[in-house]
């Protein structure tokens, strides 16, 4: 499993995250203007192990 970080059409940064297999399984879902930003937007999804997930 590996993120990519990459500028968009727009000139923003974002991320994907991609599984071993080399599919995307998740993204940024928006853009950042500071590449720290979205970096520290990937720290909060690898921190995320331990949040709840609720099912309807």
């Amino acid at each position: 499993m590996f993120y990519f970080l990459y500028k968009d059409s727009a000139d923003q940064w974002r991320w994907t995250l991609y599984a071993s297999n080399n599919r995307k399984i998740a993204n940024s879902g928006e853009g950042y203007f500071n590449k720290a930003d979205c970096q520290h937007a990937i720290d909060l999804v690898k921190g995320s192990r331990q949040a709840p997930v609720y099912e309807r």
